[in-house]
């Protein structure tokens, strides 16, 4: 018999708690899975101890505490056994919530870094205030509205800074090259975040869309794109490049697969915890690629609704996803305002493609024996199959039909990205060139610059050989090994010395390239950073000659006599 909150009630009036229950169901409408009156009682007795506990410390604790203070800190102890996206939004993270729906926020138009130990802008929005009033990539924001940045957060400089649309802000920055810092008052805007950050043609008839997010406009801006590519030549194929994009909207998420698949076709299913709560979702809107050849590209950080529709396109058999195995985040999250200035972010549901794979890969619920999270075994990882009967799995995550990874790590040109030379030296070179041809490169001369430069700046790299040669020189010398085996690891020092010295001709291709990318971006803007990356992109190449194949790309795809 299905149980209800008048069964429930039934059960419980001969106890003593019965006049709280009453007004705790009907406030909070609780139900659950089986209706047990114990399960409520449980949770009246979980309220009664938290709030006494709350009240008695407030209240009665040695030194004075910080009531809201105090009562987050509990919320968050409580959500902290759970999964990491069920979270509280406070007050000043409750613009967030706009951030995440709608895709819009109040600000100037700057983007905020940590660049070698300072507060820096290291991207402008064209058209904002900030950049219409002369703030500079690389400059270093040192104050807002008179408030020094020095050992602020980034999270609370950017809520110093994002505030409602008309407002001012007065911030002061110190620019290389300026001998005193430089005030401005800018004023905020309405910014729309973009769901798209670039779109063109990266070969005959093949266009590139790169989505980096999905909010609430995401469906109708591929729309759009979609009809302004088609606009400028043929569309003979499409590559729809999802890495690096963390998802968003679920809604927004089957707005895109739909551009792609005919009406009524099943995008994604949820399930919550009740057995009834199963909602399936369909495309709804017109398709606007019938028949153009489509390659999706992912990554590991390919999440959320990018794996929605990813999962989507290949289990309909719509698209060949290359690259290499996506996030594996299978989690519905539903924002639930408590109060004015408050929200619940919170877990409710799982979701599933249209072959029925949940890809979640890690299992936040079923702990090991030291509470650390887990991951399903690969023996129990489900086969399912496509439209076309193509085996797929469930293996947390959506593992592409091409997998290709990226280029092959370069850990001195990493150690330059991570301690900012690139950028720093791209600030530097833009100050001193304003402008650069069409056909830039970046030449001998400027490679020897670069290397002078971060000499200056004392750059140091300690690559993987000397951290293991001083762990073992530590090991032998407590172990008192024969000072002949000490003289064996001074020569391989001396050995990697001498190659160390040779780094920065050694990986002289790289990092041509990575200045190029970056001095093009600081001077030309973000379309031709885009562009500049192209030639070298393996899983973007990949994807192309998978389009310009159409054998290739219909044995993939099991598109029999197509």
């Amino acid at each position: 018999m299905k149980q209800t909150p008048k069964n429930v009630r039934n059960k419980l009036h001969r106890t003593a708690f019965l006049p709280l229950l009453m007004g705790m169901f009907t406030f909070f409408g609780f139900t659950t899975d089986g209706g047990d009156a114990e399960y409520y009682l449980k949770i009246y007795r979980g309220i009664d101890t938290f709030t006494k506990v709350y009240k008695e410390m407030t209240l009665n604790y040695v030194d004075s505490l910080d009531p809201e203070g105090f009562m987050r800190a509990g919320i968050d102890g409580m959500l902290r056994t759970l999964d990491p996206y069920t979270v509280y939004i406070g007050e000043k993270e409750n613009d967030e919530i706009d951030l995440i729906t709608n895709g819009k926020y109040g600000g100037v138009g700057v983007t905020i870094g940590l660049r070698d130990g300072y507060v820096t802008v290291i991207n402008l929005l064209e058209g904002f205030s900030a950049a219409k009033q002369g703030v500079e990539v690389g400059d270093r924001i040192v104050e807002v509205e008179a408030k020094s940045t020095k050992g602020m957060s980034l999270e609370d400089i950017r809520q110093l800074v994002r505030g409602a649309p008309g407002t001012e802000l007065k911030m002061k920055i110190e620019r290389e090259g300026e001998k005193k810092p430089i005030d401005f008052l800018l004023m905020r805007e309405e910014i729309s975040v973009h769901n798209i950050a670039y779109a063109g043609y990266v070969a005959d008839g093949i266009g590139y869309v790169r989505l980096e997010r999905f909010s609430r406009t995401a469906g109708d801006d591929l729309r759009n794109t979609i009809k302004d590519l088609k606009a400028k030549e043929e569309l003979k194929g499409l590559v729809l490049d999802l890495r690096d994009n963390p998802g968003g909207l679920l809604e927004s998420a089957v707005e895109v697969v739909s551009n792609f698949v005919p009406e009524s076709s099943l995008v994604v299913s949820t399930r919550g915890r009740k057995i009834d709560s199963e909602r399936k979702y369909f495309s709804y809107e017109t398709q606007t690629l019938k028949d153009v050849p489509t390659t999706v590209l992912v990554n590991k950080f390919s999440a959320s609704a990018s794996e929605i529709v990813g999962g989507a396109l290949q289990d309909l058999d719509r698209g060949v996803l290359v690259g290499t195995r996506t996030f594996g985040k299978g989690l519905v999250q539903t924002i639930t305002r408590i109060s004015e200035t408050a929200s619940l972010k919170i877990t409710t549901a799982r979701y599933y493609t249209p072959s029925g794979r949940c890809i979640q890969e890690v299992d936040y619920w079923h702990r090991d024996g030291d509470g650390n999270v887990t991951t399903k075994p690969d023996s129990l990882k489900r086969e399912f199959r496509t439209a076309h009967n193509r085996r797929v799995w469930e293996s947390g995550g959506i593992l592409p039909d091409t997998v290709v990874t990226d280029t092959i790590r370069n850990l001195y040109l990493e150690e330059l990205n991570r301690k900012s030379m690139l950028f720093q030296y791209a600030n530097h070179f833009a100050i001193e060139k304003k402008t650069i041809p069409d056909t830039f490169q970046v030449t001998d001369a400027i490679i020897e610059d670069f290397e002078s430069f971060i000499k200056v700046k004392g750059f140091e790299y300690q690559d993987e050989g000397e951290v293991k040669l001083k762990e073992l020189r530590t090991i032998a010398a407590n172990a008192r090994y024969d000072q002949s085996f000490l003289d064996g690891i001074g020569k391989l020092e001396n050995e990697l010395k001498a190659g160390k010295d040779d780094q920065i001709h050694r990986y002289q291709e790289d990092i041509r390239a990575a200045l190029r990318t970056e001095i093009l971006s600081r001077i030309k803007g973000d379309k031709a950073r885009f562009e500049s990356t192209f030639a070298a992109d393996v899983q973007l190449q990949t994807a192309i000659h998978i389009l310009e194949n159409k054998k290739l790309y219909n044995k993939i795809l099991a598109l029999k006599g197509k």
